[in-house]
């Protein structure tokens, strides 16, 4: 038997165990106390749970309904320097930008994080010039060392060949630049398991339904188990608020006269199915402050983001009839009209930015993080981005470490004396992933090409734990739906391994059914009757 011969099919071997049920979870949480509870499964709250247990502390994290469930999943899904930070003189938190960035898509999450070309066209009478576009793109190039390609004006005749879908009217030059983009909702799912993977306690749909005092300072919070009804509590030495909208609900239950400290701009995105392969992404200025994007992503086109005001309340936001239209107003300006047909749209979505509280339009409000200290000792962190996710949760602990009386600074390790880059799980090159999963097969038995590469863009080398579910049934290894690349196996996974207990749990966060358009009733009532199979 010759050398290759012998190596034995991937996905062979058992994945590691399934993740506790919610009663043992709920149990663990409720028999100790912890170091630090982390309220909120977001952008901030996955990033500081997972640096806090690499400090060494004991980390708790719940949510109210599911990890990155609201905002954290409805971004743009961009992990980018931030080109119009430019305009304002923004230059270091570029820089800053670029290299977590970088650090994201090199060292990090390459399994997740993927490069994108940006086209960023020039229209006759539009608000910024070629000239000042082509110096911008490559200053932007500049503050990245170059990493990624030199920003430069080209020919529309040579934008077009690269993307059949820009509209040529009136268009004088594009400038290109080079970002990334990313599943948020992978991510931040890849960033629990990685907390957990540390040491971190995890429970999502789990509210809030009050906090725990002792001698006037917060030391825990009481909880519902929002699938069964089940009342637990949880100890802590340092409780945090990362609930991104809902973080004034939180410090009112701290202080029932704190006054308001943040103010939110709704962010609406519609997903079309794509006519044609895009090469490149559009960014289009549209006033002195906004871009509305044009992005391929999962296979469908990308198109956002409105920016204004939002008074409601959070867990109402939605793209309305009158963000879809201006979406696709705003995008008419670079996008030809056949691809932005009405009959392609499969999902619309919408989410809020947190911004601090202040004077002036939420569309010239600064994206910056701020951490603050209530009267009960809580921590309230909010207002961020995926781009510097890792950054924020590295601030939030060495904020942590100068607590009045350095309540944990005995039992951590200083930010400074960690490991520099964790990766995220499943860390590999999702180029030999896919191969491998395409040519590790018994005789006779081919995996589909698309399933392949989804599988290897979207869990990197843990692809081969899914692998192994086909292996063992093959009934698994069948599509969900004919018209998408994922399969049985994936639901499977996401029951055991993944923490998904709803059907849009799965279907719209562990997956890409829901924004495909592909979450039908019979699909959904298969994922509901597989999810109800969890041992």
């Amino acid at each position: 038997m010759s050398t290759l011969q012998s190596v034995p099919t991937l996905g062979t071997h058992p994945a590691a165990g399934s993740t506790p049920s919610r009663a043992e979870t709920r149990e663990r949480l409720s028999k100790a106390t912890y170091d630090l509870l982390v309220i909120g499964g977001g952008i901030l709250g996955t990033s500081v749970a997972w640096h806090a247990a690499q400090s060494g502390l004991r980390v708790a994290m719940v949510d109210a309904g599911d990890f990155a469930g609201a905002t954290s999943s409805a971004s743009s899904k961009l992990v980018h320097g931030g080109l119009r930070y430019l305009q304002t003189g923004a230059v270091k938190l570029v820089a800053e930008n670029h290299h977590e960035r970088r650090v994201l898509a090199k060292d990090v999450a390459p399994h997740l994080v993927n490069p994108l070309t940006f086209y960023l066209p020039v229209y006759k009478g539009g608000p910024v010039g070629a000239a000042k576009l082509g110096a911008g793109v490559f200053a932007y190039s500049a503050l990245s060392a170059f990493g990624d390609g030199v920003g430069k004006v080209i020919s529309p005749a040579k934008a077009v060949a690269g993307n059949p879908g820009l509209r040529t009217d009136n268009l004088k030059a594009v400038a290109v630049y080079y970002d990334h983009q990313m599943n948020d909702s992978r991510v931040a799912v890849m960033t629990v398991r990685a907390a957990a993977e540390s040491g971190a306690v995890v429970l999502n749909h789990a509210e809030v339904t009050g906090l725990r005092f002792t001698h006037g300072r917060v030391s825990g919070a009481e909880l519902k188990d929002r699938r069964d009804g089940t009342e637990f509590g949880v100890n802590a030495r340092v409780v945090l608020n990362a609930t991104g909208p809902w973080v004034d609900h939180l410090r009112t239950m701290e202080d029932k006269g704190a006054a308001p400290s943040i103010r939110l701009s709704k962010g609406a995105h519609i997903v079309l199915k794509r006519k044609a392969p895009w090469k490149a992404a559009m960014a289009t200025p549209i006033d002195k402050y906004r871009i509305t994007f044009a992005l391929p992503w999962e296979d469908q086109l990308l198109l956002g983001t409105t920016d204004e005001a939002y008074e409601g309340d959070p867990a109402d936001v939605r793209a309305t009839e009158s963000d879809i239209q201006q979406i696709l107003d705003e995008a008419a300006f670079s996008v030809r009209d056949e691809h932005l047909d009405r009959d392609l749209m499969t999902y619309a979505f919408a989410g809020l930015r947190v911004l601090p509280g202040g004077p002036g339009g939420v569309e010239s409000a600064k994206r910056e993080t701020v951490v603050s200290e209530g009267r009960g000792g809580m921590l309230s962190v909010a207002g961020g981005k995926w781009t510097t996710y890792r950054h924020i949760g590295r601030t939030v602990m060495n904020k942590l470490a100068q607590l009045p009386g350095s309540p944990l600074n005995e039992d951590m390790e200083p930010v400074s004396s960690l490991v520099r880059r964790v990766p995220l799980p499943g860390i590999a090159n999702p180029n030999a992933v896919a191969h491998r999963l395409l040519v590790d097969r018994e005789p006779g038995v081919r995996m589909d090409p698309l399933t392949a590469r989804q599988l290897a863009t979207h869990y990197g080398s843990l692809s081969f734990d899914i692998a192994r579910l086909v292996n063992e049934d093959p009934s698994l290894g069948e599509r969900i739906h004919p018209d998408g690349p994922e399969i049985w196996a994936q639901v499977a996974y996401a029951r055991d391994h993944e923490w998904a207990e709803t059907v849009d749990d799965v279907l719209r966060r562990r997956t890409t059914l829901t924004i495909r358009g592909l979450d039908t009733d019979d699909v959904r009532a298969r994922v509901e009757e597989m999810l109800a199979d969890k041992a």
